[in-house]
């Protein structure tokens, strides 16, 4: 009990979507974490078919908050952050399963410095051969919103094994300080799927702090590397977010620019990449226009309600 008081405490929240199953083997890798102070705070995000009490059942440590509708990634990790407790706030995806050691690195680079805001870990493909997925990521072009993500599809052999800083986290896995989250308020939860991470991040580098990437700690997430996971509703939500956050965080002649290669190169590169493709091409447009529609945008939720 004494290792664990002098632990800074770490609150572990997670969003599950009809997928108990999957939530329950990440839970299951957790309870191997050496770490000696955290709790696990998991959403069950409207799940419309399969139950999420299976979750409390198998893993009565988790603490189980039930939406009764589907909130979206930054809504139902917001549920969650309210009521964490924690120091430190890790956003883990439920398609993930942890290294045992993973949480002791995160905590120990977030305590060196009082700047860095956001750290996240070395990220492996869960169903490939010691093959990186994120090891950090460059900035964002300003007019193209294009941006590289380190090591994508290498494989590991200790190239990226230094901490350094990053432009953006990964939001599979991401370690918040607490404080800065009391400062900045929580996700926007108007992007609802897709942009939560990289916006947040752009609040975090403009209040002065710093993000990092820590290789010594890693984490094997399931998602899978083909591109037939492609679907309308990503195709959605990715136009869509991508014309919010510019409008969020894009400013002046920048702005202007920005948007005028959204429409005067992406749209219709995309239009013709979709052109027999209806549902997908019905789905840009709807992007686009929800922009029109949505013309103003809302504030940042805080924290705490005044």
């Amino acid at each position: 009990m004494d290792i664990e008081n002098q632990q800074p405490k770490v609150s572990i929240v997670s969003v599950n979507y009809n997928q108990p199953e999957v939530t329950c083997e990440m839970l299951e890798s957790l309870r191997k974490v050496t770490y000696p102070n955290f709790e696990t705070l998991v959403v069950d995000n409207g799940s419309p078919t399969n139950s999420p009490l299976i979750i409390k059942e198998k893993y009565p440590e988790a603490h189980l908050i039930i939406s009764e509708k589907n909130l979206g990634f930054a809504g139902g990790n917001n549920l969650a952050l309210k009521q964490a407790k924690g120091d430190y706030v890790l956003l883990l995806n439920n398609d993930t399963e942890v290294e045992p050691d993973f949480l002791d690195s995160l905590v120990e680079l977030m305590e060196s410095d009082n700047k860095i805001g956001i750290v996240s870990s070395k990220i492996l493909f869960f169903y490939e051969d010691n093959l990186i997925q994120y090891a950090g990521s460059s900035p964002l072009n300003p007019i193209t919103s294009r941006n590289i993500t380190y090591g994508n599809k290498e494989k590991d052999s200790g190239q990226f094994n230094k901490p350094k800083e990053t432009s953006y986290p990964h939001g599979a896995c991401m370690m918040i300080r607490r404080s800065v989250l009391e400062e900045l308020g929580l996700l926007y939860e108007n992007y609802f799927l897709y942009y939560e991470e990289l916006d947040f991040a752009e609040r975090v580098k403009r209040a002065g702090y710093k993000i990092y990437f820590q290789p010594k700690s890693s984490i094997l997430h399931k998602e899978s590397i083909s591109t037939g996971k492609n679907s309308p509703l990503k195709t959605y939500y990715l136009n869509r977010n991508r014309v919010l956050f510019l409008r969020r965080n894009s400013k002046g002649i920048t702005l202007v620019l920005a948007m005028i290669y959204f429409f005067g190169v992406s749209l219709p590169k995309s239009t013709i990449k979709y052109l027999f493709k209806k549902e997908h091409l019905s789905a840009l447009y709807r992007g686009v226009i929800w922009n029109i529609s949505n013309f103003k945008i809302k504030e940042n939720q805080k924290l705490y309600s005044a």
